[in-house]
């Protein structure tokens, strides 16, 4: 009978330890595993249609994230839909676009005060966009050509002098030696615009999601990074780069599932996103996000259909399970680093890439290429990919180290 009771009392504690471990284990930061976030962005037009996905997300997701051009331009209803999700029980992060002339008076008021309005639930502002992205991709000529019209290179303002050897450089053809220039220019830009130390000051965290060059972007001031899975590219590739310098730098980082297709319908299949979700939590995210853009005719959520809803329950439900806790696989710490050469700005999206968007690949883009696909297909999701850089040693961090130039 003693026996009996002893392990009758031993079973109801490990219910109650289960019962309380998993609020405890997405919610308190003090574990070792930091909270999880996963939601879904509103890019919407009203206040009704955000309220509709807020009601049907908010048992199976912990985060919602205000996207909406239209709304950032409307004090009302930000506020409103704002009040709206946290009432709910949902954890917000706001996005009221760039700050420039045309802002409205009252968006910095609003965030400067966003704490104690929302208290915790309010996680941060998401600001600018794709910055990596668009410095690759855009094109510069152009811009070269107009921007030389009219700025002094011999300017002492740092913006000017940093791309008078970036210009100078472009119109030779000639990559320079080193891309000194280009990633200073690059940070530089960010940190003017975002102007992290302000946000810092009031205690509220800089978020925004990228496809390249996510090293730099927290170089700039970015304290989250979302790397977009989409677009057909590696997101084996995309966490590696993503979380190596979220790691080396003290930073978090997250997922953000974007578009697979440029129309309809947009999103990979509902067990795609699901697997995409999954393998960035397992990989260690924090956040996982769902791009929910645009409106799509007789859809009144946007671009989900049942099938991602139901792939985001289905999530919520694993992330929330005991038993996956003790299950999944533990990619949350690389055992592997490839470490590039400094302020290397290659987009490695494919051997062609450019390098800063202002030259094509280079003698050493080739092998950086095939060095980085071996270690991709041995070391998979435990790989992280990081660059040379003496403010952020990776001596110590990890078990095995590759350099960029030495052969495997």
């Amino acid at each position: 009978m003693k026996r009996v009771l002893t392990l009758t009392l031993i079973f109801l504690l490990i219910i109650a330890t289960a019962s309380f471990l998993i609020p405890y284990y997405l919610m308190n930061t003090n574990t070792e595993k930091k909270p999880f976030y996963v939601g879904v962005s509103f890019c919407g037009n009203t206040t009704a249609e955000a309220k509709l996905l807020i009601d049907k997300i908010k048992n199976y997701t912990n985060l919602f994230v205000l996207q909406s051009w239209p709304i950032s331009r409307n004090e009302t209803a930000t506020k409103e839909i704002c009040d709206y999700a946290v009432a709910q029980g949902l954890n917000i992060i706001i996005n009221l676009g760039v700050h420039d002339e045309n802002t409205p008076s009252w968006q910095l008021p609003l965030l400067d005060n966003a704490k104690q309005r929302w208290g915790d639930r309010f996680l941060g502002v998401y600001y600018d966009d794709e910055p990596g992205g668009v410095q690759l991709d855009y094109d510069w000529s152009g811009f070269s050509a107009n921007y030389s019209r009219y700025f002094n290179r011999s300017s002492n303002f740092p913006l000017n002098r940093i791309y008078a050897k970036v210009l100078e450089a472009n119109e030779t053809g000639v990559p320079p030696d080193s891309y000194e220039a280009e990633a200073e220019y690059f940070t530089s830009l960010i940190r003017r615009n975002i102007n992290p130390e302000r946000w810092k000051a009031e205690g509220i965290q800089t978020f925004t999601s990228d496809y390249a060059l996510y090293w730099f972007d927290y170089l700039g001031g970015y304290d989250v990074m979302l790397a977009q899975f989409g677009w057909n590219n590696s997101f084996v590739q995309d966490i590696a780069l993503n979380r190596g310098a979220a790691r080396m730098q003290n930073k978090d980082w997250g997922a953000i599932i974007t578009w697979k297709y440029t129309e309809p319908p947009y999103l990979d299949s509902g067990q795609e996103v699901y697997n995409q979700l999954r393998m960035a939590y397992e990989a260690g995210a924090e956040y996982g996000v769902i791009f929910n853009f645009p409106q799509i005719e007789d859809n009144e959520y946007g671009i989900m259909r049942n099938e991602h809803f139901e792939a985001l329950e289905k999530f919520w439900n694993y992330v929330t399970s005991v038993s996956s806790l003790r299950s999944m696989p533990d990619y949350r710490r690389a055992e592997a680093v490839l470490v590039l050469p400094r302020n290397y700005g290659w987009g490695m999206r494919h051997p062609d890439d450019r390098i800063w968007g202002f030259w094509g690949p280079d003698e050493n883009s080739a092998q950086i290429w095939e060095v980085s696909r071996k270690l991709l297909e041995q070391y998979g999701l435990r790989l992280d990919i990081v660059y040379e850089d003496p403010a952020f040693p990776v001596t110590g961090k990890y078990p095995r180290i590759y350099y960029w130039n030495p052969s495997i």
